[in-house]
């Protein structure tokens, strides 16, 4: 995908665009407490910009000191702070797991970080008031792993299936928007798909295009659950979710509402943007070897960015990657198949998908909503990452409003 664009000089933390576009959203889970301003920040003075190792160095720093207090918490009996901390660690160790393939030994440190991003994250789930169930959803002769966030209360609940995007851990959802959905009665399902976190790190499971495929086996395992009403079910998807979302709700009619945040139509254009016209016309002309040189002469950093994002797509190649993302399209065709009613979140300065959302929105054919996130508002950027508070507030009360909950 191409380099997110700065959304506002006086929020610039680094000059490298993947550095400040993580640096904000950092700061923008401080409002559910996955971050803290303070651990925040001095983090990032230590680190050295541009430089990816850096990044993964000094973050796993910070989250090793903040798991130790986490631990030190839980041991001595205090529960609500020991998970705190804990949930920040996990958050920390995330961020690492991100930048692996930008380190000297990408497959150590994508081992070492995720696994105790695991351990924090997980432990953190099991000192929850309310502690989720583990999922595993039937899916293609296998499994997908997840959690069912269960309302309080007797009766069936209206429940939020989230979906994640190309990198994101499933922290950066439960907590976030999924305990604010929580904290308005709805059951909660969290889980990686195919390309994501445990499916691609743990088992090699690569992304697919169709995820009609992925969602109707979620939405079935979900439909088991007892406490859920089948008549109120709705749909979160971020980043690259705004894709597989739409695409799965060409085929998959059993929602109520769903959120897109943000819409996207076509995944490829994202990644042409990253070319310069001499690798755009090897592609073009089908030069595999040639573009793959060429790819091997570009700075170290954007050779990691390369492989980073190509690796989920499971190519051999990062030539054979561009040709597989243009089978992640939105047709025209698709989009008028979809029947439930939908948000489509649209923020100033979307750096990956700019124009998509408004695309979207043009194509569908059912309810539908764009709405604006500005940068006056303290919310421009992709996924308006640090105005979660107003976002949650717009999508909610959209989704409220179709499963019953109104006055939650």
């Amino acid at each position: 995908m191409s380099n997110p664009t700065t959304p506002d000089r006086r929020s610039t933390f680094f000059a490298d665009p993947v550095m400040n576009s993580m640096t904000r959203a950092m700061l923008g889970r401080v409002y559910t407490g996955a971050a803290d301003t303070g651990e925040t920040l001095t983090t990032i003075d230590r680190i050295t910009d541009g430089e990816l190792p850096s990044w993964a160095r000094e973050w796993e720093a910070t989250a090793d000191r903040v798991a130790a207090i986490g631990d030190d918490c839980v041991r001595r009996g205090h529960r609500v702070s020991g998970r705190n901390a804990l949930l920040r660690a996990a958050t920390y160790y995330a961020s690492c797991a991100l930048v692996a393939d930008g380190c000297e030994e990408p497959d150590v440190v994508l081992k070492r970080t995720f696994a105790a991003y695991r351990r924090c994250w997980e432990q953190y789930l099991g000192l929850l008031d309310n502690p989720p169930e583990p999922l595993d959803i039937p899916y293609e002769g296998t499994t997908m792993p997840g959690w069912f966030f269960a309302a309080p209360g007797a009766g069936q609940k209206p429940t939020l299936i989230m979906l994640n995007g190309a990198d994101g851990a499933a922290s950066y959802l439960y907590p976030g928007y999924g305990s604010e959905a929580s904290a308005r009665g709805y059951n909660v399902v969290v889980f990686d798909g195919p390309g994501q976190q445990r499916m691609l790190f743990e088992r090699g499971v690569p992304f697919r295009p169709d995820w009609e495929h992925v969602v109707t086996p979620v939405v079935d395992a979900t439909l088991r659950r007892p406490g859920v009403d089948p008549e109120r079910l709705a749909l979160y998807a971020v980043s690259q979710g705004g894709y597989w979302a739409p695409r799965a709700l060409a085929f998959e009619h059993r929602f109520a509402a769903a959120v897109i945040d943000d819409g996207v139509v076509d995944v490829s254009v994202a990644w042409q943007a990253m070319l310069s016209s001499e690798l755009r016309d090897l592609l073009a002309r089908g030069e595999r070897d040639a573009f793959e040189a060429a790819i091997g002469r570009l700075p170290a950093n954007a050779r990691r960015t390369f492989v980073w994002r190509a690796k989920p797509y499971g190519c051999p190649t990062v030539f054979d990657t561009f040709h597989e993302v243009e089978r992640y399209r939105l047709t025209p065709e698709l989009a008028a198949r979809i029947s439930t009613p939908v948000l489509i979140a649209d923020p100033d300065q979307e750096g990956y998908f700019a124009g998509q959302p408004q695309r979207l929105y043009d194509m569908v054919r059912c309810e539908k909503v764009l709405v604006r996130f500005t940068e006056a508002e303290g919310a421009a950027g992709h996924c308006e990452p640090m105005a979660r508070s107003l976002a949650a507030q717009r999508f909610f009360d959209f989704l409220d409003d179709h499963v019953g909950l109104t006055g939650a």
